[in-house]
């Protein structure tokens, strides 16, 4: 088997963690390390095009059935196309959000159900789960705040707030106990942010010990 890291950032929307995965790829990058960063949904052009649909404003009549296999076939393509390659020539890919946004979002939030999420899923990406997710964990009003700041009323916090409340037991491994054992096989970390040279330094330790018991 080939030796890949796969790390992915998981966390609310003005959490920090597209920030920080900036800074651990200039970093990995200063240090020569084989690298790749993308993104869900999107990171690649056809992937991108659904991301497009799938946030547009205009589209009030999708079903969130229709919402999460869309989601699903970004994720595909993404993999196929980008990951996997990057993965087979033994790069690092940091990836703002994976699976777990799906679980939070559409199984949880949603109300879909974490099992029916976990099952398409695992269809679209088989064995390609993260060696590591990072979740940083801020309070879902503060997040809103940051993105939202000429904004008077926060979007949807009820919302934010559902998939908040499920990432944070996720990574407690509070929940479903088939659902941690099949995402949480991989290792995780939550972070709490306090500053951002402070979590920086915190992720730039965990991803060395990564790479050194990969790698070397």
């Amino acid at each position: 088997m080939k030796k890949r890291l796969f790390i992915a950032f998981e966390g609310g929307e003005g959490a920090g963690k597209s920030t920080i995965l900036d800074k651990i790829y200039d970093w990995m990058k200063d240090e020569n390390i084989p690298c790749i960063k993308t993104r869900e949904p999107g990171g690649i052009k056809i992937s991108e095009q659904i991301r497009s649909v799938i946030l547009d404003n205009n589209n009030t009549e999708m079903d969130e059935r229709t919402e999460a296999l869309l989601y699903v076939a970004a994720r595909r393509q993404h993999l196929v196309e980008k990951i996997i390659p990057a993965l087979n020539e033994g790069k690092v890919v940091l990836c703002d959000r994976f699976i777990d946004s799906s679980l939070a979002y559409q199984g949880y939030a949603r109300g879909i159900g974490m099992d029916e999420i976990l099952e398409i899923n695992k269809f679209a990406i088989g064995e390609y789960m993260p060696n590591l997710s990072i979740f940083f964990d801020l309070d879902p009003g503060e997040g809103l705040k940051r993105i939202n700041k000429e904004k008077n009323i926060l979007p949807n916090i009820t919302f934010h707030d559902l998939r908040h409340t499920y990432a944070t037991r996720l990574f407690e491994k509070g929940v479903n106990p088939k659902i941690v054992q099949e995402i949480l096989g991989h290792s995780n970390i939550s972070i709490t942010l306090n500053t951002y040279t402070h979590v920086s330094e915190e992720i730039k330790k965990e991803v060395s010990e990564k790479i050194n018991n990969i790698f070397k």
